[in-house]
């Protein structure tokens, strides 16, 4: 099969599993890439299979940003025209919070997001 059919098949089976109602963190696999701004993370969901790593791709838009996950005793530093990548393994379904621990101005705590292991 050539490189450009295969690329078209993939896109394909994204496509129908977006179809299928998935979010899209879920369809993206091993990599989910999460953007920093005040006073919120994009996505704020994110929706990965138990037992499987997933390589977080995360950037600052604006501030310095904290990124932690306390569940899995992570804690980067998000510098703004830096990317950092971070891989974790969760092993048991259930819903993880992740938050920013840099105080980034009036807003700061209502900023977080959860990681849904199914």
């Amino acid at each position: 099969m050539n490189g450009g059919r295969r690329r078209l098949l993939g896109w394909a089976a994204a496509g129908a599993a977006l179809g299928a109602g998935l979010p899209a963190s879920a369809v993206a696999g091993k990599r989910v890439e999460i953007e920093a701004r005040k006073f919120e993370f994009t996505p704020s969901e994110v929706t990965v299979p138990a037992g499987a790593p997933v390589t977080f791709v995360l950037r600052a838009l604006d501030f310095p940003h904290g990124f932690s996950m306390p569940d899995f005793n992570l804690r980067r530093d998000l510098i703004p025209g830096s990317v950092v990548e971070v891989t974790i393994t969760p092993g048991k379904p259930g819903r993880y919070h992740f938050l920013c621990d840099n105080f980034c101005g009036e807003g700061h705590e209502r900023m977080g997001g959860i990681l849904v292991v199914t």
